[in-house]
């Protein structure tokens, strides 16, 4: 049923399908590029590096049930593939959710980092003007 909501309203974006393009190709030539970009500038001097920050996070505060209720329920009502849940039902039960996600918020804040399984991302090529070559992974 998500699928072909999300067919309807154009979401679709499987690159794959239209252009025979695959994850590996499109990694493949993105490092291929990154090379060739590192191999012209070796022999570049670095530049100066200015630290411009005003202010560092020594450590994070935790962060209470309802400070993160606010969050939540003032935050755009929007989903990914990688959701475990819709935004709306997270809102939705959010009483009977805020426990466990306060105590996962303020692990992540404690530990300084996410969980390994937190760091995942879908990654949809999008052509740089329409009408671009779909064939040429550099118009991607």
């Amino acid at each position: 049923m998500w699928q072909s909501l999300s067919s309807l309203l154009g979401r679709v974006c499987n690159v794959t399908g239209s252009t025979g393009h695959s994850a590996d190709g499109f990694s493949a030539f993105f490092t291929c590029k990154v090379d060739d970009v590192v191999d012209a500038t070796g022999g570049e001097l670095l530049p100066p590096v200015v630290n411009t920050a005003r202010s560092s996070l020594s450590s994070l505060r935790s962060c209470s049930q309802v400070e993160l209720r606010c969050i939540i329920m003032t935050s755009v009502a929007m989903s990914c593939f990688q959701d475990p849940i819709p935004t709306f039902l997270c809102c939705e039960f959010i009483d009977l959710l805020l426990p466990y996600t306060t105590t996962m918020v303020n692990a992540s804040l404690h530990q300084g980092q996410l969980p390994d399984s937190q760091k995942h991302a879908i990654v949809i090529p999008m052509l740089k003007k329409p009408g671009l070559d779909t064939t040429d992974m550099a118009n991607f």
